[in-house]
This record gives structure tokens, sequence and C-alpha cells, in this order.
């Protein structure tokens, strides 16, 4: 691509579209012919690759102009992603990257981003807008206060109790959206759709437990006021868009954009939403979303097959040095060690939908996984351990506990993670923390080293698991294992049906 880039790549920007090489799609609206309708809170790589995409599709068919997006944020991250998009009209650039080829496209379906601030104050104010009729977000799957031992909504959590004392000042985007829909029902406006778009099964109910339960900490009228009025639709999103760096840049750059913050995304694209919205939605389904009533049976075979399945990629490929999940599904002992675990212990415990069943969605999900043309990290996939495990890996093995279901792989996959946050790979590199409680994790991790159960006995994570002797019995045998004779001996081990005991 080299010969072909351009000396000069055009900056982004809605007065820069006509200068973009012929063969880049670009928006066929304006500006002005958009207005807002959605704020979305968490403005990262994911948001832009899959729900802005899909309401850009509706626009570039003139449809959905009165839902353009105004991004938010409550984090320093988003801040520097403002800084970002701003300068270029809130433009994107999509590389879809298919295992053959490459193309690209300008997304504009986002036209601001207010300015992140510490009490949310011009958060709260855009939310409030009556013209605003859905608040999405993608704030992490730990971002939604949620106590990982009882699954319920946290009013403990140091920021929930702070937003309870604060509620005008709040620091979460709960306590802004609690805020804003006060403003709302005070001013005689109506209430608007809370739509989590975050990889969690029950998405949408977790989100009203802690946009309720935060309300109720502050005044049960106004709590009374949004269980009523406000919706909060369940949903199932996918997509791989692995984090943009360096070469994500220049691969825009390769395209002729000078864009300073493009997503890559794999060639699959997949959104199934509960049908339950206050004050109206766009016609995603127009442009292949799928609206039903049952949500949770999409969700849990992606969460499941897909979801656990990277960890069970990610945590042994981090500790073996393997960069990239396709590097992974190549690896000679990862690859048939998921295989062995999704064919064994979790397309048992998954529901077929419409259309898929679970062994042919595994075998799609193993297709993706291994497409050379995403580079997504075993690190990014790692990250945030602490909620990805609880919800998607250790709810199958419960199942596998209650129905007496083969757990050998899955705990190994636990040892694994385990084995990962005591902080060093097998070649004596270290990793970096990938975690927010990652302090806690390795010391917990160095300590299992001699006594496996101490990784066990942390109850936030684990509940009451330690104490059901089948899984604790193989997840010690597994992580001494790990420890005497490396990752790829306990992997090989479980491929060949060895007890490790």
């Amino acid at each position: 691509m080299d010969e072909l880039m351009p000396k000069d790549p055009a900056r982004l920007s809605r007065a820069t579209l006509g200068d973009l090489p012929s063969d880049v799609a670009r928006p066929r609206y304006g500006a002005a012919d958009l207005s807002p309708g959605i704020v979305h809170i968490g403005v990262g790589n994911f948001h832009r690759a899959h729900q802005a995409w899909y309401l850009h599709r509706l626009m570039q068919d003139g449809l959905a102009h009165d839902w353009a997006i105004i991004g938010a944020g409550v984090r320093p991250g988003d801040a520097a992603m403002r800084k970002r998009l701003l300068p270029q009209d809130c433009l994107t650039t999509l590389i879809e990257l298919a295992p053959d080829a490459s193309r690209a496209e300008v997304c504009g379906s986002m036209i601001d981003f207010v300015q992140v601030e510490e009490d949310n104050a011009a958060l709260i104010a855009s939310m409030a807008d009556p013209a605003i009729r859905i608040v999405s977000l993608t704030v992490t799957e730990g971002g939604y206060y949620v106590n990982a031992a009882t699954g319920a909504f946290d009013p403990g959590h140091p920021d929930i109790v702070f937003d309870a004392a604060n509620p005008a000042v709040p620091r979460t985007a709960f306590g802004a959206i609690v805020a804003a829909l006060r403003l709302r029902r005070d001013a005689g406006h109506g209430p608007f759709t809370v739509q989590s778009c975050d990889n969690l099964r029950g998405n949408g109910a977790i989100t009203r437990d802690a946009v309720v339960g935060l309300a109720r900490l502050q005044d049960e009228a106004l709590a009374g006021w949004i269980a009523d009025r406000c919706t909060f639709p369940n949903s199932m999103v996918d997509s791989i868009v692995p984090a943009t760096g360096p070469a994500e840049i220049s691969a825009a750059r390769g395209f002729g954009i000078d864009d300073a913050a493009p997503v890559t995304h794999e060639n699959f694209r997949q959104w199934v939403i509960e049908d339950a919205f206050c004050a109206g939605r766009p016609d995603w389904d127009r442009v292949g979303a799928t609206f039903t009533d049952d949500v949770h049976a999409y969700e849990a075979m992606k969460i499941r097959i897909l979801n656990a399945g990277h960890q069970l990629l990610a945590n042994a490929g981090e500790v073996l040095g393997v960069q990239t999940i396709a590097d992974c599904m190549a690896h000679p002992a990862i690859a048939p060690f998921w295989r062995k675990v999704e064919q064994d212990e979790i397309v048992p415990h998954v529901e077929a939908v419409p259309g898929m069943t679970p062994a042919d969605y595994a075998r799609l999900i193993e297709t993706r996984f291994a497409n050379p043309a995403i580079r997504d990290t075993t690190r990014r996939v790692a990250f945030d351990g602490s909620s990805r495990h609880t919800g998607f890996v250790l709810p199958i093995l419960r199942d596998a506990l209650e129905t007496g279901a083969p757990l050998d792989g899955l705990a190994l996959a636990e040892a694994a993670w385990a084995r990962m946050c005591a902080g060093t790979r097998e070649d004596g590199s270290e990793i970096e923390p990938n975690d927010p409680f990652w302090n806690d994790l390795q010391t917990q991790a160095l300590a299992a080293r001699e006594r496996p159960m101490a990784w066990l006995e942390q109850a936030s994570i684990y509940g009451d698991l330690a104490g059901h002797e089948r899984f604790a019995t193989a997840f010690q045998r597994w992580l001494r294992l790990i420890w005497a004779e490396g990752m790829e001996a306990a992997l090989r081990a479980y491929i060949a049906g060895r007890n490790p005991g």
C-alpha cells in the first residue's frame, strides 16, 4: 500500500470529505441535515464501530436525521477522546478488516461531544434537553456497580455513596442520568430510554437497577417516576473492535485520511435489541439489527461462546507471550484447548436461537477469532478479568456444578487467569497491570503459587465457589501443574484428557 499512499493524506473534517480518495465511502448527508436525539456516554472504539455505524447506515438512506449522537463521558479517557474528535467534526474512519481485503468508510452520525467535567454539569444539561430521547452507554462490563458476589446493585460503593449524598454534582454516569431525569420531571418533560450497549447478560435490567437504585438513595418519589416512565431495553452487541494505536492511524493514512482516532473492526456485526423505547427509536432493523422479545437467548449464546471463549485464549496467551487472538488460534496448544472447552464444557450450556445452533455459532466464532487481519491483542481481551471472569466464565462453571457436567477446562481457565495475574510471562517479561484491582489480584496470585486456594478465597469474585470440592480440587491441580511444568504442559494435559493430579 505504500506506493499508493497519498503524499499528503487529507486531515479529516466535514470540509475535507470531498478531498478523500474516491474508494473511501463517506456521508451523503451534511451536519446541517442532522439534529440530536441520542447522548452516548463512553465514546470508545466499539460504540463508533457499532451503534454509531448502524445509525450512520440509516442516515445514508435519508432516515433518522433527527437521531444524531452527542458524545459524552465521565472519565479522563473520555476527555482525551473528545480532544481528538472535535477538531475533525466528530467524524470517524471505520476500516473493515476482512481476511483478504480491507476498506474504509467515514461515519458521521455523531455531531458533538459535550465537555467532560468533574461535576458532569454539561452532561446533565445535555441529557435534560427534551430533544434527547435515548441515553446510551458503553462503560465496560465493570462499570455498573454490581456486587460480584451477589450480582446485585452495590449501594455501598464509594462512588455511589458520593452520588447519593451529592445529587447535583455526581461522579458517575448513573448519577448524571438521575440528575438529568430529575430536571426533566421537574420541568414537565418526558423521560428517555437508557440503553446499555455493554457485554452484560440482562444489560438493560442491570442498568435499570443502577439508575433506579441510585435514585432511591436520593429521592423515593423520583425513583418511582423513573421506574414507571423510563425504559431500559436489554440488548446483545457483537463485533470485534481492536484498540487503536500507531498501526491503525497508519492504516487510515494508507487510505488517504489523516484521522486522529480511526477504528478498525472485523467484517461482522450483530445487534439484538428488546423493543422497549419509551420515547421512540431509530429503525435500526432496517439496516440489520434484530428487535425481539427474547434477547436473553442471543446474549447467552454470545456471552458464553464468544466472551468466555475470549478469556480462554487471552489469559493463556498472555502467559505464553502470544500477542494476538488470531495468533492464539494458530497456537498448537491454545487453539485445541479452546475448541475442547467450547465443545465439551460451554456449548452444552447454551440454547439455540432462530437460525443458529450453539455448535454452529462456535464454528463461526472460531473463524472470526482466526481472522489474521484483526490484530486484537491478548492484553486488550484480558483487560478487567475481575469483571469478565465473573460475568462470562463463572456462570457456566456454576451451571456445570449444578448439573454434574464436565468443568476441568473451565477450572484450567481460572488457573490460567491466576497465573497471568502473578504479573510475569514464562519468558520472564512483565505483564503490566491490566485490571482495576490488579494489586489485590497480584497479591493473591503470588500467594496462590504456594497455596492455590488463596486465589479462590477472593469472595468478591468467587463467592462460595471455593467451597465446591470438585471445582476447587481441579483448580488447585491445574495451577500447581502450570507453576511446575508450564502453561503449555497444562493445556496439553487437558487436551489429552489427563488428570493433572
